[in-house]
């Protein structure tokens, strides 16, 4: 990795929070000013990821450690550049870049500190795929979750404030976790560092292997909470039905930094050349399951868009935490592709679902729930000269038709890449365990059976939202609004279209992770400035 590459892996850390710092020493009035400089920044952001997923896709090394003050790993605070960290890297920027222009409408006007709160949030998010050592993931979680508290209260309203408050209780508690958990792992082995921690395991006293497996399995319970895993998950469906679209939206790969915690240290840890290896899968596995089974019965219960996408945010996150506690190469890869898919799909449809509600009455939802219980009154006869059917205007089919691409892409039918994601999946966790595995089937089906929920769920969202017989004006929607649906839903076509250089991609990135020495070799042999290497 040349120099001047090398030293972009620091820029998506530094570069939001510097625009941040500025931002809050403008004044609020100038709130023009603010929403170019977080435009400018994000789309650096977006620029800088792309340079940093081509440096790493076949480059030599592919591991980029950037050693922050020179100190050498593991005594300084490294930042760690791989195929994981620059894929989700480009995934988040990607997201704030449609958030932010949807959010440009009128959402950014809504409350005082959008903007910096909107990079802030950025710098946590960043920081927490690229950091080397646990103290510092805790740092940005800190950071992230701060940001997040505003961005949740953006907009006020009794709703919000009460979803936020709880929202912060409970990510307090994960906190206060998560520090004990890494406080316990530090007495133990006397190191942070990730790397380091994975040679230091096999050194580790066996009269302390307890407090030390408690001390992972505290920092489990933490992770979970962000992840969303039932039945610590439920929050999460309130809080980003409370948030504003352009917040809830970029919210959809929150959940999946958790996700990122746990395949990162589980496999770096816990892989299969571990003498603890397969620590905390099978409660992956089964609370995985779980998950999937509450989001499934909770989308069917949904009479609200916002808490069926939030729903779905759950069996995202169930579908993943599963495939994990399988801890198979192959299912990695599969998981990967699903994650892509399904956080674009997400995110595309908390802002469609502001645009679709917009023109709705209040109280559509639960007037269209009373029809379906007592039925609709009898219609009069129609007019032999009576003009049948109704015009659709243009705005009410662009957004049925990313309506209906955002069923398609959640539910996983095909032919779109939520699609792929799943079969990949399933294919490979059937190839692994064989059909004569009882655990292959019972994932395969829980899989399938949320995916037919969320059909079902879709289906009779779209109708009551499109073809009710209820009235609703035909919303006013600006070109800045539709554009960042449709580039979240042209990336998941584009997913589809690509899915094998993609698969390729993520295959390599999968193997990197079940084989972890390189990362733990490129991190502690790491060159100081001065000494023959880059810095």
């Amino acid at each position: 990795m040349s120099v001047g590459l090398h030293h972009l892996i620091i820029v998506p850390i530094l570069l939001p929070l510097l625009a941040g710092a500025v931002m809050l020493l403008l004044e609020e009035r100038r709130r023009r000013i603010k929403a170019g400089l977080n435009l400018l920044v994000t789309l650096a952001q977006v620029g800088v990821a792309a340079l940093l997923l081509r440096q790493v896709h076949g480059g030599n090394p592919e591991i980029g450690v950037y050693l922050l003050g020179n100190w050498p790993a593991p005594f300084g605070i490294v930042l760690v550049l791989d195929r994981l960290s620059a894929l989700l890297l480009l995934l988040a920027s990607v997201l704030a870049l449609a958030s932010l222009l949807f959010a440009l409408a009128r959402w950014h006007r809504a409350g005082p500190h959008f903007h910096p709160l909107f990079q802030f949030l950025l710098v946590g998010i960043n920081g927490a795929f690229l950091t080397g050592d646990l103290f510092n993931l805790f740092v940005f979680f800190e950071v992230m979750l701060a940001a997040s508290y505003g961005l949740v209260l953006h907009g006020s309203g009794t709703t919000r404030v009460k979803a936020g408050l709880h929202y912060i209780a409970v990510n307090l508690a994960s906190s206060l976790l998560f520090l004990i958990g890494v406080a316990l792992i530090y007495g133990v082995t006397g190191t942070l560092n990730m790397a380091d921690l994975a040679n230091r395991l096999t050194q580790v006293a066996p009269e302390d292997l307890g407090l030390l497996r408690a001390g992972f399995a505290i920092l489990g319970v933490a992770f979970l909470v962000k992840a969303g895993m039932w039945p610590l998950c439920f929050w999460l469906p309130t809080t980003y039905a409370a948030a504003s679209a352009p917040a809830a939206a970029l919210f959809s790969i929150m959940s999946k930094v958790g996700v990122y915690a746990i395949l990162r240290l589980g496999l770096l840890l816990f892989g299969d050349g571990s003498d603890a290896a397969g620590f905390g899968s099978s409660w992956l596995l089964y609370g995985g399951l779980l998950t999937i089974g509450f989001g499934a019965i909770a989308v069917l219960a949904s009479q609200d868009l916002s808490r069926l996408a939030g729903y779905n945010v759950l069996i995202s996150s169930g579908t993943l935490l599963a495939a994990l506690g399988v801890a198979d190469l192959a299912i990695t890869a599969g998981a990967l592709f699903y994650l892509l898919s399904s956080t674009l799909a997400i995110s595309a449809f908390f802002l469609l679902i502001e645009l679709a509600e917009r023109g709705r009455r209040p109280g559509a939802d639960i007037l269209a729930v009373t029809m379906e219980a007592f039925g609709e009154p009898e219609e009069e006869p129609l007019d032999s000269e009576e003009e049948v059917g109704i015009a659709i205007p243009a705005t009410m089919a662009i957004l049925g038709l990313s309506f209906l691409l955002c069923a398609l892409l959640l539910a996983g039918l095909p032919p779109l890449s939520g699609f792929i994601g799943k079969f990949v999946l399933l294919d490979a966790v059937l190839r692994t365990h064989g059909t004569a595995n009882a655990t292959a089937w019972v994932l395969l089906a829980v899989i399938i059976l949320s995916g037919l929920a969320v059909v079902i769920a879709m289906t009779r969202a779209g109708i009551r939202t499109f073809w009710g017989p209820l009235e609703r004006s035909v919303p006013r929607v600006r070109l800045i609004e539709i554009t960042p649906i449709g580039l979240l839903l042209l990336l998941c076509v584009a997913l589809t279209v690509q899915a094998g250089p993609v698969m390729r991609y993520l295959q390599d990135t999968a193997a990197a992770l079940h084989s972890p020495q390189g990362y733990i070799e490129g991190v502690l042999s790491a060159p100081r400035a001065g000494q023959g290497g880059e810095t």
